[in-house]
């Protein structure tokens, strides 16, 4: 779970295009110490937590959005149950640099029209058109 929150921290500042650098002097802290975070080597405290949301702009619910159930049940309350290490299946497309790099281009895109037309245009190329709910 902590190296689920800190790759959720790492793939918001990443999209923010804030360094490490940058996050850690906002918080008090050295650059490591971001980079512990990130990697979950380091466990995020409450109040952390909450300082970290406000500097990034989101709420603390974030860090926890789109966790899967491997992830959950990795939790201690879980595992102190559990008799076998749960699979950690496939690597979430989120945090790739590829989609990174992706998304911060598209924010990039001043006029929302275009913005708007290029949504579309990827939304055609995935073969999504006409999906339901459109």
């Amino acid at each position: 779970m902590d190296v689920y929150v800190g790759a959720r921290l790492r793939m918001r500042r990443s999209m923010l295009g804030m360094s490490q650098e940058a996050l850690a002097a906002a918080l008090g802290l050295t650059f490591q110490q971001v980079q512990k975070y990130e990697r979950g080597a380091n466990r995020i405290g409450a109040s952390r937590l909450f300082d970290l949301a406000r500097a990034l702009g989101v709420a603390v619910d974030y860090f926890y959005e789109d966790m899967g159930e491997d992830v959950v049940a990795a939790s201690p309350r879980h595992m102190a149950r559990a008799v076998v290490e749960p699979d950690v299946g496939q690597p979430d497309i989120m945090t790739s640099r590829e989609t990174l790099e992706l998304v911060r281009a598209y924010y990039r895109i001043c006029d929302p029209e275009i913005r708007r037309r290029v949504h579309q245009l990827a939304k055609a190329l995935a073969g999504l058109t006409g999906a339901p709910g459109e």
